[in-house]
């Protein structure tokens, strides 16, 4: 007999400390009501970050989303004011915003030219005269929060969730003397990967333990015994000193500075801080089995003479991330086995994870 959701989630402890806890169960890598949970508890109602500032620094410059299976679009006004919408027409629902970015003076829905304003209020709807008890300053866009941290652009579905800088906590005062505002974005990369969204964030949070056996040249770079991580409410940070190593060259020289820094911040963004340099990943499922990793890369330098010595550090990062996706997929495949159910956590490395499905599992419980 198939088990109920409230079942499923039964079979993780959250309150068991680290050194005797397990991990979250196979299931809930596989099981759809746990990804239709997930959707509603913890993309629906946690901030989410989907995209970047400089992609609406202008007036009239917007970029769509998706976030928990609805369609979003997120804009600069004409009054200067950052703005978020579902990206979906009050008449019949279709896309107002069709295209991934762009610069517009409104938003027309291409399906029967119903017109929006920046802020969202209706404005145009062609030969509708003659409807009866319709107003039209309540069909507008419905609006979604958005706000900013550094050069992030967050969104939350849940009208009762705490301002972004309550719920981010210590965190922008602990990532400030980084200066990662002063870093400027290069380039973007997106991975499909054929695994559930968990397991390349449970890979991401294993503390380094991986790093020695997978990613060789990232290693040679790491001071491994002296990696750390300390945990808060809603984030986790991974670091650990630099050390001098010309064992893998292309590591060597674009993976510098005295110390690693990676922030992991609840439940699916990534911050990879080394000097000068920084690379955020964003964690989008897509199905059960299935996940888009999108890497968004700054440096402190993006002119011209600085686009070779960026693109050898985005190679290198390349390699790294293909490391990852083959293991992760391995993970994936492994999740299915009759041999496996769940697994225990290494004290000196995985706390991270653990503080991960600790918070999955407290909204998961939203759910039952």
């Amino acid at each position: 007999m198939s088990r109920s959701l409230a079942e499923l989630l039964d079979l993780y402890n959250a309150h068991a400390p680290l050194e005797e806890a397990s991990t979250i169960p196979a299931s809930w890598y596989l099981d759809a009501r746990v990804e239709q949970a997930e959707r509603e508890y913890v993309f629906g109602c946690n901030w989410i970050a989907v995209g970047r500032l400089d992609q609406v620094a202008e007036k009239g410059q917007f970029f769509t989303v998706e976030i928990a299976g609805e369609p979003l679009v997120i804009v600069r006004g004409t009054d200067g004011v950052l703005r978020a919408f579902y990206n979906v027409c009050r008449h019949h629902a279709a896309a107002v915003a069709n295209v991934p970015c762009g610069t517009v003076q409104h938003l027309r829905c291409p399906y029967h030219g119903w017109t929006y304003g920046l802020d969202g209020a209706l404005k145009g709807t062609p030969e509708f005269a003659g409807v009866c008890n319709f107003d039209r300053a309540a069909n507008g866009l419905v609006p979604v929060r958005a706000a900013t941290w550094e050069q992030f652009v967050f969104v939350t579905l849940d009208a009762d969730a705490p301002e972004l800088n309550a719920w981010l906590g210590d965190l922008p005062e602990r990532v400030a003397p980084l200066g990662i505002g002063n870093l400027h974005f290069f380039a973007r990369k997106t991975y499909m990967l054929s695994c559930n969204w968990k397991v390349y964030v449970d890979n991401y949070l294993d503390g380094g333990y991986h790093v020695p056996h997978l990613h060789k040249g990232l290693n040679s770079v790491l001071d491994y015994k002296e990696y750390t991580i300390e945990n808060s409410a809603q984030y986790s940070l991974q670091s650990s000193p630099m050390v001098s190593s010309q064992e893998h060259e292309s590591y060597a020289a674009t993976r510098t500075g005295d110390r690693a820094y990676y922030y992991w911040l609840y439940p699916n963004f990534m911050i990879n801080i080394y000097q000068g340099v920084m690379d955020t990943n964003l964690v989008l499922p897509l199905a059960t089995e299935r996940c888009l990793v999108q890497f968004d890369f700054y440096f402190a330098q993006v002119s011209d003479t600085a686009r070779e010595g960026n693109a050898k550090s985005v190679a290198v990062s390349d390699r790294i991330q293909d490391e990852d996706v083959d293991i992760c997929e391995s993970v994936q495949r492994g999740l299915h086995s009759r041999a496996y159910g769940a697994g225990r956590l290494s004290v000196r490395r995985e706390g991270g994870e653990h503080l991960f499905h600790r918070l999955l599992a407290g909204d998961l419980r939203k759910a039952t």
